[in-house]
């Protein structure tokens, strides 16, 4: 049983978790970067249909999504040291924290690798059929027609995801990692306030959230206006060409009642 609830508490372990961010923003940032490396490489023999890779690519992210990553930071971090030593490879003093990256790098790439293939998906084919029309080749259609309107379409889902992943951090700690949740535990311990620990724990999370829900919509907003301005110029000729095809029948009509 915990000790009486003490609602001051919670301000104040809310001001000792705040030096252990940095922790779980280095384990987030750094996993996303690992994980943009290897989602890129799994999603590219999907996207081109490569016959062995795309076969791999698929069991690849069906393993990473389909499994807790609870069980990943532990298959990573007992499994790798001892498959290594097959090899005669020793990591048993490698920080722990490195497996931790490696287990969030490889998670991320597959939800990083689903992104990058349904945004590209997501471009009009007709505009790249007009870029090679007009003498690009694949990597100046890429660069200039589908990567701009492909990264507003993926903004969303970077930002669901590394939200995601900060929560996701939460879970670092079963393998020794001191990060948010791990001293909000020791803080729970010290004095059995549990309560008051994982409120204070709640807030900072909450608030790191938040903070990347706006920059994310600010960035979205940023990048989005380019394919909002091409939808409304879209829908203006549309609207144009259906007023002068209306004027047309109305001249057509006219004609043949003068006729009669």
């Amino acid at each position: 049983m915990g000790a009486d609830f003490k609602a001051g508490l919670i301000f104040e372990y809310f001001i000792k978790l705040l030096p252990f961010i940095k922790i779980s923003l280095i384990i987030v940032g750094s996993s996303i970067l690992v994980g943009l490396g290897f989602g890129l490489l799994v999603a590219l023999p999907r996207m081109y249909k490569v016959p062995i890779f795309q076969r791999i690519s698929q069991i690849y992210v069906s393993f990473f999504r389909g499994t807790p990553i609870l069980i990943q930071l532990f298959l990573i971090y007992y499994g790798v040291p001892e498959l290594l030593k097959l090899v005669e490879v020793d990591v048993s003093r490698i920080d722990v924290l490195y497996f931790v990256i490696l287990t969030y790098g490889l998670h991320s790439a597959a939800f990083i690798s689903e992104g990058i293939r349904a945004s590209v998906s997501a471009v009009d084919r007709g505009q790249i059929e007009a870029a090679y029309s007009v003498g690009m080749d694949g990597y100046q259609a890429f660069k200039r027609i589908i990567a701009p309107q492909a990264f507003a379409i993926w903004i969303p889902i970077l930002g669901n995801l590394l939200i995601g992943t900060l929560k996701d951090t939460s879970l670092a700690f079963t393998l020794g990692v001191i990060e948010l949740t791990g001293q909000s535990q020791t803080l729970g311990l010290l004095n059995r306030h549990f309560i008051e620990s994982y409120l204070a724990l709640a807030l900072v999370y909450f608030i790191l959230s938040a903070f990347l829900e706006k920059g994310f919509i600010l960035l979205e907003n940023r990048f989005g206006k380019y394919e909002r301005t091409s939808v409304e110029k879209k829908e203006k000729t549309f609207k144009i060409r259906n007023l002068f095809g209306k004027m047309n029948r109305d001249v057509v009509a006219v004609k043949e009642g003068t006729r009669l």
